[in-house]
């Protein structure tokens, strides 16, 4: 029989792990997210999912798609690697980018790196064994690394009249695995988490994707911004400790602005139920503005 004491041992246990299932909820959302969208793939693909009837429901990948016939969705960066190899773009492809683009303009750029990127899965993963085990540094890299290769990327497109991230691109190798069966794009993603793992901590995605930088300059001017209450932050460092950009939470700077505005935020959610004082949270832009002045007067 349980005796007062076990119960109220129970009943904390249970509200432990609601609080524990809580702070995942950005967690479990970008992972309902991320294998949502390739289960929609892979449905239309192998067990023709279609809506309305006899039209697929979505087709293509992550670089081109169509949704129920209708709304055509393209890599704004794969366009401009087409565009600069002297192709011309379909109108469809321009229509699709035009799409794209104008969401993430809206959203937040690197919301595509953490809420629908495949590749992040592999790279999350890779970093919570870092945490969990000793493993140095190897060597250092700036994060302004990646902005090189973007540029690389791009120029050999125009000297080779390749799409050249495109022939290279681990997600679109994660998409094929994934939707198609494993090849030998599998070595590609086991060994950036091998390079993320034991090499470098968050390596791919925060120092070299050429795609994460591309979104980190349209992430700029996003809508959905973290929000930082200077006054109920304690500088306890719990934030920086989870983020995968630490960078962006310059506490200086965000005193200052009251916003996480630099592009390279990829919105994970990571640090804002993390946060013991609550001073960081999801928000509108226009909101925070708002409030910033309403602080200040």
């Amino acid at each position: 029989m349980s005796t007062p004491a076990d119960l109220s041992h129970d009943k904390l246990e249970s509200r432990s792990f609601g609080v524990r299932l809580w702070s995942w909820r950005y967690i479990v959302l970008r992972r309902l997210s991320q294998f949502g969208l390739l289960l929609l793939f892979f449905g239309t693909a192998h067990w023709a999912w279609e809506y309305p009837a006899k039209t697929p429901l979505l087709t293509g990948n992550l670089s081109g798609s169509e949704f129920i016939g209708l709304i055509p969705m393209a890599d704004p960066f794969a366009a401009l690697q087409i565009f600069l190899t002297g192709h011309v773009l379909q109108q469809k492809v321009l229509l699709g980018a035009a799409i794209v683009l104008g969401f993430y303009l809206l959203v937040g750029g690197r919301v595509f790196c953490a809420w629908v990127c495949p590749v992040n899965m592999v790279t999350d993963l890779a970093g919570w064994l870092r945490a969990r085990l000793p493993i140095p540094a190897m060597f250092v890299l700036s994060r302004n690394t990646r902005y090189f290769v973007l540029a690389a990327s791009l120029i050999l497109s125009v000297l080779t009249g390749l799409a050249a991230f495109e022939w290279v691109s681990p997600v679109g190798m994660m998409h094929r695995e994934i939707i198609f069966g494993l090849g030998a794009g599998a070595m590609a993603l086991v060994a950036i988490f091998l390079f993320d793992l034991l090499i470098m901590k968050n390596g791919w995605c925060g120092h070299l994707c050429p795609l994460g930088a591309f979104w980190s300059l349209v992430g700029r001017t996003a809508l959905v911004r973290v929000r930082f209450n200077k006054d109920t932050c304690t500088h306890c460092g719990e934030c920086a400790k989870v983020c995968p950009e630490p960078q962006v939470l310059n506490l200086k700077r965000l005193e200052q602005t009251g916003i996480v505005s630099s592009g390279e935020c990829s919105n994970c959610g990571r640090c804002t139920p993390l946060c013991p004082e609550g001073s960081l949270a999801f928000d509108l832009r226009p909101f925070i503005r708002k409030h910033n002045r309403q602080a200040g007067d």
